[in-house]
């Protein structure tokens, strides 16, 4: 019985507490978020709103923080009054006017549910919580990739890049994306070892590596990593640069060609041979060529042959020829191998021929024909001396032919179809003979003792020489395929008797002329000014006359002594009938 009464007693106070309690919280109305976000140093405000019926003057509100599972009194405000402190947040805390509580200087640690608990004086009236999230926008990624490369023959799954973000919280996490498209771990193909730091000021540093196997194909691929946070309830990204990675593979194709155009290449031409294997790192290349006998003559010896580039210097006929380029890859040993036909154009044998082949002389024809061999069409020009074009084709023909048309010509052979190939031969068609006297300087009007010239001009092949039949200082020139001399002599009076001969040879004949001298005083050519002066005075002593023949009978008729007009006719008529 006795213990049946204390269970009921004990029953009857608990339940009385509960209705205290129930009361009490009836008369309470307290609001609070129950997320408030704020970024590490920065403030954080906690809002604690309540409404009580009493509305005493003796309402407080304490606050608490959870540790883990137990409550830490943080401090108790009395008004806008900070009563007790926490000596961890000591000098971070304030009271705004709405009550809020301000945390200033937030820090990681501050991460943790806040308790408000309202009551007057020892009496709880109510209380509720509020969880204060603490970010840390994290820093851009950073990206770094692998110096070493990535083979496409690895056993292993090569690097790709690593990637690192610091300073965030909460703790963020990386992606990795290839070409805009996000990579997903696979077996044997994709993936990513990441690591997560926490650092002394209790920020994250997020780390991650990208493995992945490689083709050929993504020696063009960019790779980037992304960080993802959470801020303010949402989802957050930033992405680093894009990078490439160095691809090795092996080669599939080996390209070889001649630069420029093997079409194109002449005589004299510097040539290159390209080789090109689509492969990384480049092969070794070498270069070889086909003998007459059939055997191949290694060619690696010549300046940039490892390169891939065979240097070929002012080519001839005998350039011409197949050509192999060998690459060996190094990985594997694995050697590949393409050969290209060089064809040098030529123009060879370049000769003139010339229809009759005997000496020409003059009124002669000749026919010259020109003739070269190439594996080209030709086409043929005729050329004198000031490189004019005489005619064109390979044979040309010249009739009549005098000393005047002896000249050097050259026949000139092209290839149209290959710019710049040429050749040219040079002939001389020289029209032999005895000489021939064009021009002498007689007559000549001379005076005794005076000194003259006497001029003697002739033309002839071979080349002739002059001799004059009388002394003097002769001075002899060329002009114009002419050969002319200047004799300077005194005129005496055997000079004007029997003249000077001019006497022109060579190892064909001889030609000769006379030179007449004249005594000056005999030319008429030397009166005609004379009369000329005649002449003019006549005229003007005519026009003088007539002048004053005119003024006298002006002078008369003004005085009467002329009649004129037609009373003079009456008076003269009258006097006639008397």
């Amino acid at each position: 019985m006795a213990g049946g009464r204390r269970a009921a007693g004990l029953a009857l106070r608990w339940g009385c507490c509960l209705l205290l309690c129930c009361a009490a919280a009836s008369s309470l109305e307290l609001s609070m978020p129950a997320v408030v976000e704020a970024e590490a140093g920065g403030t954080a405000s906690i809002e604690c709103n309540f409404y009580t019926a009493e509305n005493g003057s003796s309402t407080s509100i304490t606050w608490f923080y959870m540790d883990r599972n137990s409550r830490v009194r943080l401090c108790r405000i009395a008004g806008s009054e900070i009563l007790e402190e926490n000596v961890d947040y000591k000098g971070r805390l304030s009271v705004g006017k709405d009550q809020a509580l301000s945390i200033s200087r937030v820090t990681v640690q501050d991460a943790r549910t806040f308790v408000c608990q309202v009551g007057e004086g020892s009496r709880v009236l109510g209380e509720n919580q509020t969880r204060l999230h603490v970010y840390k926008v994290p820093e851009a990624p950073e990206i770094v990739a692998s110096s070493g490369g990535a083979s496409v023959r690895s056993s292993e799954i090569p690097e790709i890049a690593r990637c690192v973000s610091k300073n965030g919280f909460p703790p963020p996490n990386i992606t990795w994306h290839k070409n805009g498209e996000q990579l997903q771990p696979e077996e044997d193909t994709v993936k990513m070892q990441s690591t997560l730091t926490r650092e002394s000021s209790g920020l994250y540093t997020v780390s991650s590596t990208l493995f992945a196997r490689v083709t050929r194909e993504d020696r063009h691929s960019l790779y980037h990593c992304a960080v993802h946070y959470w801020l303010r309830g949402q989802r957050r990204t930033a992405e680093s640069r894009r990078v490439g990675i160095t691809v090795f593979y092996p080669a599939k194709h080996v390209k070889l060609q001649v630069l420029p155009s093997s079409a194109l290449v002449k005589e004299g031409d510097d040539v290159k041979l390209v080789c090109e294997a689509d492969s990384n790192p480049a092969p070794v290349y070498s270069f070889l060529k086909r003998g007459l006998d059939d055997v191949w003559h290694d060619l690696s010896s010549l300046p940039d042959a490892s390169s891939g580039v065979l240097n070929l210097h002012g080519v001839n006929k005998s350039s011409s020829g197949l050509y192999k380029c060998q690459t060996l890859d190094l990985d594997d040993m694995k050697q590949m191998e393409k050969d290209v036909e060089l064809v040098v154009n030529y123009i060879e044998g370049v000769h003139v021929k010339m229809e009759p082949s005997s000496p020409l002389r003059e009124g002669d024809s000749v026919r010259l024909s020109c003739n070269a061999h190439s594996p080209l069409s030709l086409d043929y020009q005729w050329r004198d001396e000031k490189d004019r074009t005489v005619a064109r084709g390979n044979q040309l023909f010249l009739s009549n032919l005098t000393f005047e048309t002896s000249r050097n010509l050259s026949c000139k052979v092209m290839a149209p179809s290959v710019p710049g190939l040429e050749q040219s031969k040079r002939v001389a068609v020289a029209v032999e003979g005895k000489p021939r006297i064009v021009s002498i300087s007689s007559p000549l009007y001379v005076r005794q003792d005076e000194v003259v010239n006497l001029t003697c001009k002739a033309i002839a092949f071979p080349r002739p020489s002059v001799h004059w039949s009388i002394n003097g200082t002769a001075h002899e020139y060329v002009e114009d395929q002419h050969i002319a001399s200047n004799l300077t002599v005194r005129v005496s009076h055997d000079l004007l008797r029997a003249g000077a001969m001019c006497r022109v040879s060579n190892a064909l004949g001889v030609s000769e002329e006379r030179i007449q001298l004249l005594v000056e005083s005999i030319r008429k050519d030397q009166k005609i000014p004379e009369s000329k002066g005649v002449i003019i005075v006549a005229i003007i002593v005519c026009i003088l006359v007539v002048a004053v023949l005119g003024s006298v009978i002006y002078f008369l008729h003004k005085k009467g002594k002329i009649p004129c007009g037609r009373a003079g006719k009456q008076d003269i008529a009258r006097n006639t009938s008397i």
